[in-house]
């Protein structure tokens, strides 16, 4: 069934990012605008509207044809994705507030206040029947938020800032910190399940598979991790260049799709971490990948868009659109809508 919605900057609840959708392997642009400032969120899209919060501290929401529907002031920078559930709009900024807003008119619902910058997308569980956000700040806590009120439920401290979001899987939050250590987090009692060092340093976001949670760190290495023993399955290194992994990873059955600084989107095995392949994509690849049936979805530093052949590698489509992209694009209806630093949004399909 096509996914009709990528309502999650990684596009579900455990951050896999995978797409289910049908898309042509060669697509065309269909439109760009500039809605304000600088973006460096990646966009999410439900019900054909497209959300995303830009340097200029507001949020835009545009529809299908480019045209801005909305747009709602948080007076601050925002670099965080945003969640859309449930027909509201969750977003958070670098005053380290997280708004609910509604996803058709943009009016505020609540806003929930932490204590310094929010830098990861909210993500949310469902618990005896209401819906908790998690979300973490460079407070050092994970905060744990009713959606519906705004309302603190709980918080969890780390021991240094929390730049990614969390993957939620199985009634857990899963997430790495900038203390290097991967945190499982039971999301009804906010209590630690447990707590293992992977790292001196971890800006990304975790995805969560099954019994396993995958990251890459500033260390330039990355790590699969067994969440029922709480032990490193098995670590991957690149040991002649060693240069940070900044995205999250794309899991699908069998792979592990990532990209480094050093230019390059690596493949590896799901099971043990081997190299299958690695692609040089002409500049550092800060954004995360998109799996899409048989293809990956890439987008580098220096502003190429490229589709890569999942079981080769190879490069087969590259659209150069000229400015930095750190944000992961988001697949929905068909339709690849990615946002470029210099503020630009592009809409590409059949």
């Amino acid at each position: 069934m096509a996914q009709s919605s990528w309502p999650i900057f990684r596009g579900d609840q455990q951050l896999l990012g995978v797409s289910t959708e049908t898309f042509s392997s060669n697509p065309k642009l269909l439109w760009s605008m500039k809605p304000g400032g600088g973006i460096l969120a990646s966009p999410v899209v439900s019900n054909g509207i497209m959300v995303v919060g830009s340097e200029d501290g507001l949020v835009y929401a545009i529809d299908e044809t480019g045209k801005k529907i909305w747009e709602f002031d948080t007076e601050n920078a925002i670099e965080a994705s945003a969640l859309i559930l449930d027909g509201v709009v969750f977003i958070g900024n670098l005053d380290g507030a997280l708004y609910a807003l509604d996803l058709k008119t943009g009016q505020k619902k609540w806003v929930y206040l932490t204590e310094n910058q929010i830098m990861g997308s909210p993500n949310y569980w469902v618990v005896n029947g209401k819906t908790s956000l998690v979300v973490g700040s460079y407070d050092y806590y994970l905060h744990c938020v009713d959606a519906e009120t705004g309302d603190s439920l709980w918080r969890y401290e780390s021991d240094n800032f929390i730049n990614g979001a969390a993957g939620c899987s199985d009634g857990k939050a899963v997430f790495g910190g900038c203390d290097g250590f991967l945190h499982v987090i039971d999301i009804a009692t906010g209590k630690p399940d447990n707590k293992v060092e992977v790292a001196s340093y971890v800006a990304s976001s975790v995805a969560v598979s099954e019994r396993e949670a995958y990251l890459g760190d500033y260390d330039g290495s990355f790590t699969c991790v067994d969440l029922i023993n709480g032990k490193i399955q098995w670590k991957f290194e690149e040991e002649d260049m060693n240069l940070p992994f900044i995205g999250s990873p794309s899991v699908s059955k069998d792979l592990v799709i990532i990209g480094n600084r050093d230019k390059n989107v690596y493949c590896l095995s799901r099971i043990d971490g081997r190299l299958l392949w690695k692609t040089n994509s002409g500049s550092r690849v800060d954004a995360s990948p998109v799996i899409i049936g048989n293809k990956v979805l890439i987008a580098n530093m220096r502003g190429d868009l490229q589709i890569l052949d999942l079981e080769t590698g190879k490069i087969e489509w590259n659209y150069e659109i000229g400015s930095g992209i750190i944000s992961n694009p988001a697949v929905s209806n068909g339709k690849i809508w990615v946002a470029a630093s210099d503020g630009f949004i592009y809409c590409f399909g059949k």
